[in-house]
């Protein structure tokens, strides 16, 4: 299903030894393993036949190996505000852990110590969107789950909060977009892997 009008394609990272594990990867570095370098080379042939007029990534490693990997590593630009989640204190710490020291914690209502909100990561994605309102084309984007649903919510313009009920696994394509007009941003669909 094509759109007259632009769309946004969301691809997040391959996957990592951490993604693997359910350790939270905001600003650490952890590289894609073999399975994630090979599902990224992957992307490429599961994105339609189209120009991109921008190719954007997160400053990660793993979002720019990603991109990189699937073929747009010379057309990529960096962008920080679209960096994932800062996870402070919880960075590097599963979810099951940190439940066993805060048993009714939610990362997008509670957000992390010495780390961010959903409002604040909300912020970033709000400043994405402005940006990519003014380009003339269809986008592609390469970051990390966590922001990138909080983007997605964002979209809609939903609460950050509302990031929580859209999953996404690793190299999977989301494509966000309008309806009957540019003043009616959709979802078209979500986490294709």
């Amino acid at each position: 299903m094509s759109s007259a009008y632009p769309e946004i394609y969301l691809v997040r990272h391959g996957q990592t030894e951490w993604s693997l594990s359910g350790r939270h990867t905001g600003r650490t570095d952890i590289p894609l393993t073999l399975a994630g370098e090979e599902a990224a080379r992957k992307v490429a042939s599961r994105l339609p036949a189209i120009d991109f007029a921008a190719v954007w990534s997160s400053p990660s490693e793993r979002a720019k190996s990603t991109s990189a990997l699937a073929g747009f590593g010379d057309a990529r630009v960096i962008k920080d505000d679209l960096a994932e989640w800062n996870y402070g204190a919880y960075e590097g710490v599963t979810t099951k852990d940190i439940l066993a020291q805060r048993p009714t914690w939610q990362l997008f209502r509670d957000g992390c110590p010495d780390g961010e909100t959903a409002a604040d990561v909300g912020a970033r994605a709000d400043r994405i969107i402005s940006e990519l309102r003014e380009v003339n084309g269809n986008i592609l984007i390469f970051s990390s789950a966590h922001f990138l649903r909080v983007f997605a919510a964002r979209w809609l313009g939903l609460p950050p909060q509302c990031g929580a009920h859209f999953v996404l696994d690793t190299t999977s394509i989301s494509i966000l977009g309008y309806e009957h007009d540019l003043s009616e941003p959709v979802i078209r669909r979500w986490n294709q892997v």
